[in-house]
């Protein structure tokens, strides 16, 4: 049966651009699998616990010498690390904030480099290759080329750098503007903001049609 993972990120609920995009993808890979099931996690309404000084060692020693605090780390790890490798597809939607990927992403990404479990530490090879994984990047400007800050986004830099141990290859689908009808100074953009998102939203109806029903 087939299987998909939808995580969102963003905090803004109903007035997320990435939220409506990411629903809108899920709707229609449930309509390409209508036999197939979804697993959802809410980074933004719940963020994961970061990695500190009482948890996250547990990624650097053998199970049996963890403290309790490090033991229940490390069953979160399992626990998230499972969900992927049970997904044939994962779906994830990252906002900008602050020119980077939300924290809250940044927490997932640390708990999924998990030796033995996301990769082989003796080979360093990536584990949890193989599955489709769609990235909606959404930007409330433009840094794009010729924009006054172009090169300001790094969050799409960093996420398969951050994620290449594991495997994973996030393929993007981007929606950028997102703020032009809430901000009075970018309503001359409104119309490029628009363009993006139709573009953005025909590439998700695009993802899995009957021909790619099984991807």
């Amino acid at each position: 049966m087939p299987h998909l993972l939808h995580i969102d990120s963003s905090i803004q609920g109903g007035n997320s651009v990435s939220r409506k995009l990411t629903a809108r993808a899920a709707a229609a890979w449930r309509s390409a699998h209508p036999g197939g099931s979804v697993t959802y996690r809410d980074l933004g309404a719940n963020p994961l616990p970061h990695l500190d000084g009482d948890g996250g060692l547990a990624r650097l020693l053998p199970p049996e010498q963890h403290t309790p605090a490090q033991a229940g780390s490390w069953r979160l790890t399992q626990m998230l690390v499972a969900e992927v490798k049970a997904a044939d597809v994962v779906l994830l939607g990252l906002p900008l904030y602050n020119y980077g990927a939300p924290s809250s992403v940044k927490s997932w990404v640390d708990h999924l480099i998990a030796p033995g479990l996301a990769f082989d530490p003796e080979t360093n090879k990536g584990l949890l290759g193989g599955r489709d994984f769609v990235v909606i990047a959404t930007r409330g400007g433009g840094y794009g080329p010729g924009a006054p800050r172009e090169g300001w986004d790094h969050a799409l830099p960093w996420f398969p750098h951050g994620l290449s141990a594991t495997g994973l290859e996030p393929r993007y689908i981007e929606a950028e503007l997102t703020l032009a009808k809430v901000n009075p100074a970018m309503a001359p953009l409104i119309p490029m903001a628009e363009e993006s998102l139709a573009a953005a939203e025909k590439a998700v109806d695009a993802l899995w049609t009957p021909a790619t029903a099984g991807v």
